[in-house]
């Protein structure tokens, strides 16, 4: 089967970016590692990071794109690439993704969803910033350390208490 992904230059998008072991601790054990990668592909490839939350097992970004590109495929790619280069070596790797010479870090594919409007943009970043507490990682979106809520926070965006076990979920500004 053939996917069909998005290609508006200038374009924001949702990302879910998954380890191959769902069951691990993998990228907050190497959270450095992330954060480096992250870095250095804005420098040769920029991007606008809107919002991101790390949880062990897996990533959400929102991510704006420069005004004439639409190449958000070659940034994730080197995401991913430059954190597997950063990692020692040691996990469990298929014969499949040995015969191409690959780590066993990361699910091959990742969800992409293309940012429609600013509802759309609002509701993915509240989802984002809420994962840890649905996941049951944090009591409070504002617990969960490996967030961009912080900012959202310092901004006066979001309430510190925004979004919490046993309370509601609520929309960022409300």
């Amino acid at each position: 089967m053939r996917y069909r992904r998005a290609d508006t230059p200038g374009a924001t998008y949702f990302f879910t970016l998954n380890a191959a072991d769902r069951s691990g601790q993998l990228l907050t054990n190497h959270i450095d590692a992330l954060r480096d990668s992250f870095r250095t592909v804005r420098k040769s490839r920029p991007f606008v990071m809107d919002a991101i939350c790390v949880l062990p097992d897996h990533l959400h970004v929102l991510m704006t794109l420069p005004r004439e590109d639409a190449d958000f495929a070659t940034r994730i790619m080197l995401v991913k690439q430059g954190f597997s280069r950063r990692v020692p070596q040691g996990e469990r790797i298929s014969a499949s993704r040995a015969s191409k010479g690959e780590r066993g870090l990361w699910q091959r594919r990742y969800w992409e969803h293309l940012i429609r409007d600013d509802v759309d943009f609002e509701r993915h970043g509240d989802y984002i910033h809420f994962n840890p507490v649905k996941q049951g990682w944090a009591e409070r979106a504002a617990d969960w350390p490996h967030s961009s809520i912080h900012r959202f926070i310092r901004g006066g965006v979001i309430d510190a208490g925004w979004a919490s076990v046993g309370g509601t979920e609520t929309h960022a500004g409300e």
